[in-house]
């Protein structure tokens, strides 16, 4: 992704969850704009709500979103609307959120401007909300929807809670597609908690348990208390347990349960999985079980990787997996197929924003595929490609034996350590299966200045110096390889001294790989830069890669020995 890349993200709430001809014209609507990508479209039958999640350039996003606030506004009425869901409008909520590039201030500066285009353009009334409101009243979501639609024409009416842009009376489109509330924030998770029970009110007991507002106070504590209320007839709150959390309880015809509906607004303060934790040790304090987790839109990976550390961690068991394999874990710890199949490749946005990663040709294919393209008579993927393949075996055996000694009976003291090993294991393999690819691409790029006009002099200049560039990258690269592969005999020395010794043998072949790799690299280094016009940086490139080279030998035979003396040969 470009440093100078500006995307923010908007994940607008539409009040229609069952008509899928009424919620395909709303996203061709966004998708009717040029540069912005349509992630995911979730709609929820018993909510009667849809989800879309979508992300662009800014302008580009806010273009979208008034044409996906207009589409709504035509299709959907508020006076016949019903679902289990709070809500004020055709287009519920509107936020968006910054995602690369752009500050949480910049998307509330757009969502001031969405807002007042919704009312100047559409004549649709429009609250500001979050970092866009427009006073410390209306920065809470549930605050603004206070009453839902059926109280607007109230709102629109009054001193206090009149929208932000909106008409001086009840107007026929207000009544029609009710108001907006528009607003900017940080990325939440939408998570529903799937329950035992079919009780509304046990569910709505461990919301407020749970969740940063906490409970109403009542007289003697009793539920059926008079409200307690401070000096300025404020209802009294008991915080709830977990900060950065927003939650309420229903039940869903649909599913035939009763949920805990959760916004986690801070993501940091309250992870997923402590989140998930929390209220299941509440629901079974009460008699109810947390069956699953039900992610309404998108989630970042990091949620899902630092859940299934979590859960490892408690299990006494290694967290270097690979990322599937964490993912996985995640999954299955969190119940995320509970009421239907969990999808990363759908639900993960880093996934979704990468969509076909054409940079990781290579290192998709089979074992057997990428062995016959090398055997092809294609000169790529050539020495290069296969030192890095060859670097990330090696790091993997490593990291296998360091995962089967964090899993060895009798070792259970030292689990941490071995986790750690193998985590380290794990960043290397990533790190040069991405290398895999890079190589091959560094030789393309020299392939390509071959095609480059020379016809004048500016031309030849200008392939003389793109052909320089491409030549001092295709050095470089096999040297970023000799010192990532240079790192794998850390691992794969620890795990011949310290590892499971029915496994030393697995060790040792690691080293190999991996001085296979440093020596193989080497060769590309050497042969890429003796056509280096700039002799200065050759020279350096070349010194470095002989420095890499030398202790990659040395640390083979080490390590080798230790081995060697283990299995008594």
């Amino acid at each position: 992704m470009e440093n100078n890349l500006k995307l923010v993200e908007c994940v607008p709430n539409f009040s229609e969850g069952r008509d899928m001809s009424v919620i395909k014209q709303i996203t061709d609507s966004i998708e009717s704009v040029e540069g912005v990508k349509l992630l995911n479209i979730d709609p929820g039958a018993a909510t009667n709500r849809t989800v879309v999640t979508f992300v662009g350039v800014p302008a580009a996003v806010q273009e979208a979103a008034l044409r996906a606030v207009k589409k709504a506004g035509e299709l959907i009425d508020m006076r016949r609307h019903k679902g289990a869901h709070p809500r004020l409008g055709a287009t519920d909520v509107l936020p968006f959120i910054p995602i690369c590039g752009v500050t949480l201030e910049e998307c509330a500066q757009m969502a001031r401007q969405t807002a007042k285009r919704i009312y100047d353009e559409l004549q649709i009334p429009a609250y500001n909300y979050e970092a866009a409101a427009s006073s410390p009243s209306r920065k809470n979501l549930a605050d603004v929807r206070k009453g839902e639609y059926e109280a607007l024409e109230a709102k629109i009416l009054s001193k206090d809670d009149k929208p932000d842009f909106g008409p001086e009376k009840y107007t026929e489109q207000a009544a029609k597609s009710g108001a907006t509330i528009v607003g900017a924030r940080e990325f939440l998770i939408a998570a529903n908690f799937n329950l035992n029970t079919t009780s509304t009110r046990l569910a709505n007991d461990i919301a407020f348990e749970i969740r940063e507002k906490g409970r109403a106070q009542r007289e003697g504590g009793r539920p059926d208390g008079k409200l307690l209320k401070d000096a300025n007839g404020n209802t009294i709150f008991k915080p709830g347990l977990m900060k950065g959390t927003k939650a309420i309880g229903w039940f869903i015809e649909e599913y035939g349960i009763a949920q805990v509906s959760m916004n986690i607004v801070d993501i940091k303060a309250a992870p997923l999985h402590a989140v998930f934790d929390e209220i299941s040790r509440v629901a079974a304090m009460r008699g109810v079980r947390v069956s699953g987790t039900e992610i309404v839109g998108l989630i970042p990976k990091s949620a899902l990787l630092d859940a299934a550390k979590y859960f490892l961690k408690k299990q006494k068991r290694s967290r270097g997996l690979s990322e599937e394999e964490l993912i996985k874990i995640a999954v299955k710890s969190l119940g995320l197929s509970d009421i239907a199949p969990f999808k990363p490749e759908e639900k993960i946005i880093e996934y979704l924003l990468a969509g076909a990663d054409k940079t990781k040709e290579l290192v998709n294919r089979t074992c057997k595929a990428f062995a016959l393209e090398t055997a092809s008579e294609s000169p790529a993927p050539g020495g290069g490609s296969i030192s890095a393949y060859a670097g990330a075996l090696g790091a993997a055996l490593g990291t296998m034996v360091a995962n089967l000694s964090a899993n060895k009976a009798g070792w259970e003291d030292r689990v941490e350590t071995f986790s750690a090993v193998a985590q380290q294991g794990q960043i290397l393999v990533a790190e040069l299966l991405a290398l895999v690819d890079e190589d091959t691409a560094a030789f393309n790029k020299i392939m390509a200045v071959f095609s480059m006009p020379k016809n004048t002099n500016a031309e030849k200049t200008a392939r003389a110096d793109a052909l320089e560039a491409a030549t001092l990258y295709a050095t470089q690269v096999p040297l970023k390889t000799m010192r990532a592969a240079l790192k794998v005999f850390d691992v794969a020395k620890a795990m011949a001294e310290e590892g499971n010794p029915n496994s030393v043998s697995d060790a040792g072949v690691g080293a190999l790989m991996a001085r296979s790799a440093v020596l193989g690299a080497w060769l590309n280094v050497k042969i890429n830069a003796k056509d280096l016009k700039d002799r200065a940086a050759a020279d350096k490139l070349t010194a470095e890669a002989a420095q890499i080279a030398a202790r990659a030998q040395e640390l083979e035979k080490e390590i080798l020995e230790i081995v060697s003396g283990k299995i008594g040969a």
